[in-house]
């Protein structure tokens, strides 16, 4: 007779087999990518929104500052789109300047200079007599500065996230 010969029979392992390894690791990286993407996607949009309150504290602060004190002074001096001068209440000069290089606006008033203003991309003066001009709400331009009655200023800042300008605000009163 024959003998019969025995071949062992492998039991099964337990273990993953290596597609079914490269299947999750492909599965957990994606995990990682989405929850990785939408963790920096929103820290952008917290700094943004942190931005634009500082840009708008910062801008209603330099408007409040400087009615306040136009309101006070007794006329002005010297006109320019990017500077004005005033007769404090005291007949002192008070002047707002706007320099597009430093991108600042600042108040000079007896020697001291005080910033009101940093990272402004815009900003321009424009003096108006009291007159408005028929069938419109504007107003006329004086001939003489010191016949000016409304100063209006508009003015656009920006702030850069991450390189990238992503806030903007823009005042004109």
């Amino acid at each position: 007779g024959a003998v019969a010969s025995r071949v062992p029979i492998r039991k099964r392992s337990a273990g993953f087999t290596l597609i079914e390894i490269m299947v999750a690791s492909a599965l957990g990286v994606l995990a990682l990518a989405v929850v990785g993407s939408l963790s920096w996607f929103s820290s952008r949009s917290f700094a943004a929104i942190a931005n634009y309150v500082d840009l708008d504290q910062a801008s209603q602060f330099a408007l409040d500052k400087m009615s306040r004190e136009i309101r006070q002074a007794q006329q002005l001096m010297a006109f320019t789109s990017t500077s004005v001068t005033f007769s404090d209440v005291d007949y002192n000069p008070l002047s707002f300047v706007y320099d597009p290089e430093t991108r600042t606006l600042v108040r000079v008033s007896d020697g001291q200079t005080n910033t009101l203003l940093q990272g402004c991309d815009f900003l321009e003066f424009s003096k108006f007599q009291h007159t408005a001009i028929s069938n419109t709400f504007d107003a006329y331009d004086p001939s003489f500065v010191t016949n000016t009655k409304l100063v209006q200023v508009t003015w656009m800042c920006s702030r850069k996230i991450l390189g990238a300008k992503v806030n903007t605000e823009s005042v004109q009163s």
